[in-house]
């Protein structure tokens, strides 16, 4: 049977996203058994997570570039075949070790959140990808807020290795849709003599690159130190209970849930600078506004977790436009932009949860978790701006060059 020749459809790039999110964390709840299981510390096991993460940035530096080289249809059915079989090792794997070293084959799906955004300024224009990039950003909501529930369920009735049999199936479902949908959507380099330097340093060398994606590394960044310091806060300051818990974490995912939708509606209406600069904002603003709150003394769970929801809303008002706009610094390298924009995110998340870990303590935790996300949606707003100079010295240019 001969490839298709169109571009996949949207569910088919949403379901790419979801699975890659939901195998970051959809068996969380069975790490104790998993331990157990192996008769191994829950620290080792731990690196199902911790090792995980780290293995998604080297595995998106290599898949974007080799998708800008072999096209975005080969790269990800090979991801997934190998996602699929690493899942189905981990299912079987009786030592824990060999469990580890196939749960970091895994990493193999996060080809599907990366190319996925590719594909999608591969075939439409920038604001337009922004647009549907906040629609599929709305799985990267969903995801991590029903993953956990599912997984728990899945071990309370067959045990852990129930997660990693769902991931088998998930990626031979995948495997089956993008054979039958994933047409090929690169883009041919154009000939200007650059070609045969690597993508990366091509990528590398354009600030209309770094300005987009430190804004989106920024961005996330304050939601990964509020990951590390909410539970801190909550348990320790206002002393909720655990499934309390649960709710206020997960109001700012259903922050980023509303600001993927708005994005989606309002992208292809604004300039990504425009909509960038919004986003972080709401952001600031609303975090300025709960800092100034615990510094007055008013401290209770809905003035400070009402305060980080707006880091959800503004960063999913600002992440589509962001990531459509790091893509479009060379449009024909929007596979190596993608991977290198991806494990730019990951690599400050992991930086800003280890810091927030580190100096956060129960006597200063509400101000200080307040401020280092304050300061990181701060230092996404330079960029949003940083983003907009350069997109203004762009169309000044236009003109001087047409004459030239």
């Amino acid at each position: 049977m001969r490839a298709p020749t169109s571009p996949p459809r949207l569910i088919t790039l949403i379901l790419l996203t979801a699975v890659s999110t939901l195998t970051l964390n959809m068996f969380l709840p069975s790490l104790a058994g998993i331990a157990a299981d192996f008769e191994a510390s829950y620290g080792t096991v731990s690196l199902a997570v911790a090792g995980y993460l780290a293995v998604t940035a080297v595995v998106q530096l290599v898949v974007g570039p080799l998708s800008d080289r072999l096209g975005r249809r080969p790269v990800l059915l090979g991801a997934i075949a190998i996602y699929m079989a690493a899942s189905l090792a981990c299912a079987l794997a009786e030592d824990l070790y060999v469990f580890l070293a196939f749960r970091m084959l895994q990493a193999a799906m996060i080809s599907g959140y990366a190319l996925s955004q590719a594909i999608v300024r591969d075939t439409t224009e920038p604001r337009q990808a922004a647009g549907l990039i906040g629609y599929i950003s709305m799985a990267m909501a969903l995801a991590p807020m029903l993953g956990p529930m599912l997984g728990g369920v899945l071990d309370t009735m067959f045990g852990w290795r129930a997660n990693f049999w769902f991931y088998a199936g998930s990626g031979a479902v995948l495997l089956t849709l993008c054979w039958f949908d994933l047409g090929e959507t690169r883009r041919p380099a154009p000939k200007t003599g650059l070609e045969e330097r690597p993508g990366i340093l091509q990528v590398a060398r354009i600030p209309a690159f770094w300005a987009p994606a430190l804004c989106t590394a920024f961005s996330t960044g304050a939601f990964y130190t509020f990951l590390a310091g909410a539970p801190l806060v909550a348990v320790s300051v206002f002393e909720v209970t655990t499934a309390t818990l649960g709710i206020y974490v997960g109001s700012i995912t259903g922050g980023f849930l509303t600001g993927s939708f708005i994005a989606g509606k309002l992208a292809p209406r604004y300039s990504l600078p425009t909509m960038m600069i919004a986003g972080r904002l709401v952001a600031c603003f609303g975090l300025a506004v709960g800092l100034a709150l615990v510094i007055a003394g008013i401290v209770s769970p809905p003035t400070f977790f009402g305060a980080t929801i707006f880091v959800g809303l503004g960063n999913g008002l600002t992440m589509p436009s962001s990531n459509a706009a790091a893509m479009s610094a060379v449009p024909h390298l929007a596979g190596t932009a993608a991977g290198l924009n991806g494990a730019l995110t990951v690599t400050g998340g992991a930086l800003l949860t280890s810091l927030a870990g580190n100096v956060l303590t129960p006597s200063n935790a509400p101000e200080l978790l307040l401020t280092l996300m304050l300061l990181a949606s701060f230092a996404g707003l330079l960029s949003a701006v940083w983003t907009h100079r350069i997109e203004r010295a762009a169309v000044a240019a236009e003109p001087t060059t047409v004459r030239s």
